[in-house]
Parts: structure tokens; C-alpha cells; sequence
């Protein structure tokens, strides 16, 4: 194999010229980037910036206005529905039912997803997420920690290969949050595929391989985590929002 042919079977996700407008207003303006397999990369941004419209388009649930995006090396646009199996997505939405209890939400999405063994599967992740003993109470009773620990677990259920998660840490309180970072820190060590968007420019950076900067639409930074030194990030975070609203 080539070189060259090497580097694209190593792309998980292939973005070129992504514009989305909502009539005369763009979310995004031409984000063209390459994610490789096994690699975390954590895009920060102001509100407004594009970050979430830019993962909804990669989810899958919603289309762009133009520009290609390829998983896998398979175009979205023509094969969504396949793409959708191979994605784990946690956003501000759980996408849990209130009125089912951890459990039944569990085997429900694992029979959507045609995974084997949906009972065993859904008791062996509520385990992993520290959620067996409330396997039988309704979510409705869960804390805000607990439902995205749950939510987690639904994400995994059909052993993805990439991971969206937006802004994941949002409400969790110091203990979801600490287990929410030893979950992604062990999705690392299997070198799934993760896009992270977070506020939290420490914690993204220490999660991340790469880091990218979105702005109005763009990406106007883009760097190797290890390239970055940590302790000037926060400034150097803030003085590329700062040139880049001029």
C-alpha cells in the first residue's frame, strides 16, 4: 500500500468545504479537516461558533447545505443510516425515556440496534457506569449526573468505533464528572475514534491528540495537543477569539 493510500484508510472522518446557512445566516462557513482513527480531537469555541451544528451534520441529524463529509470512507449523504451504526453520540439530550427505568431504556435502544444479548449487554454497562443497584428505578428519579452516566451507557451499547460528545460534562457534578473523564480516558486506550467539544479548554486539552479553534463558522487554529503548552493555552485560547472578532 502506499503512502498516500495508507494515510486515507487511516481517515475516520473526512470533512471538505462543510457550509450550513439557516437562510441568510451561516453556522458554518467552509470547515474542511481530517480526523484519523484512534485519534481525540477537541474543538473549543465561543457560543455561536458552530460547534454543535457542526457535530448535529456528522451525526446525522441534520444535513448540510453543501460541502462532502465521508466515515469510514462512506458518504454521508448516501449512507446515513449505515454511518449511524458505527457512532456513539452524548450531547446535551440524554435521548432517554423518563417514564422507563435504566434498564427497559437500555434493552430498548439495544434492540433498535440489533445488538446480541440486549439484557446482558445493558446489565454489563449499567455495571460499568455505576448504575446497576438503580437498574429498576425510572430515570425520572435520577439526578442530572446520573442520566448523562446512563446516557453513556446507551452511546456504548452497540460498541461504536466514533464518539461525538457535546459539551458531556455540562451539569455533572464533581463525582459524574470524574467518572465521565475515567470512561473517555479508557474509550482512549481502545483508540476509538472521539470528537469532544467543551468549554473546559484544560480538560479538553488534556484529552485531546489535537485541538482545533472554531470562530464565526471557521476553524481559525489548529494544533497537536502536544505542540500546545497547557500552562499559556487559556491565553492563547482568548487572544484567538479576541483577533478573530476584529
Amino acid at each position: 500500500m502506499s503512502l498516500v493510500a495508507h494515510e486515507a484508510a487511516n481517515v475516520a472522518i473526512a470533512v471538505d468545504n462543510l457550509i450550513k446557512s439557516f437562510g441568510t445566516f451561516y453556522a458554518l462557513r467552509g470547515i474542511s479537516l481530517r480526523v484519523h482513527t484512534g485519534e481525540c480531537l477537541a474543538i473549543f469555541g465561543p457560543n455561536g461558533a458552530g460547534k454543535t451544528t457542526f457535530l448535529r451534520i456528522l451525526s446525522a441529524l441534520s444535513g448540510p447545505t453543501s460541502g462532502e463529509v465521508r466515515i469510514l470512507g462512506l458518504s454521508l449523504k448516501e449512507k446515513a443510516l449505515a454511518i449511524r451504526q458505527q457512532l456513539g453520540v452524548i450531547g446535551h439530550q440524554t435521548f432517554l425515556y423518563d417514564d422507563l427505568t435504566a434498564a427497559e431504556n437500555l434493552s430498548f435502544y439495544a434492540r433498535l440496534y440489533d445488538v446480541p444479548s440486549p439484557r446482558a449487554r445493558a446489565e454489563q454497562l449499567l455495571a460499568e457506569v455505576g448504575l446497576e443497584r438503580r437498574a429498576n428505578d425510572r430515570v425520572r428519579s435520577f439526578s442530572r449526573g446520573m442520566q448523562q452516566r446512563l446516557a453513556i451507557a446507551r452511546a456504548m451499547l452497540h460498541d461504536p468505533g466514533i464518539l461525538f460528545l457535546d459539551e458531556p460534562y455540562t451539569g455533572l457534578d464533581q463525582h459524574a464528572a470524574m467518572m465521565l473523564t475515567n470512561w473517555l480516558q479508557k474509550l482512549r486506550s481502545e483508540r476509538r475514534t472521539i470528537l469532544l467539544v467543551t468549554h473546559d479548554l484544560m480538560q479538553g486539552l488534556a484529552m485531546a491528540d489535537r485541538v482545533a479553534v472554531f470562530l464565526q463558522g471557521r476553524i481559525i487554529w489548529e494544533e497537536k495537543a502536544e505542540a500546545v503548552v497547557h500552562e499559556q493555552f487559556q491565553q492563547t485560547y482568548f487572544d484567538l477569539i479576541a483577533r478573530g472578532e476584529r
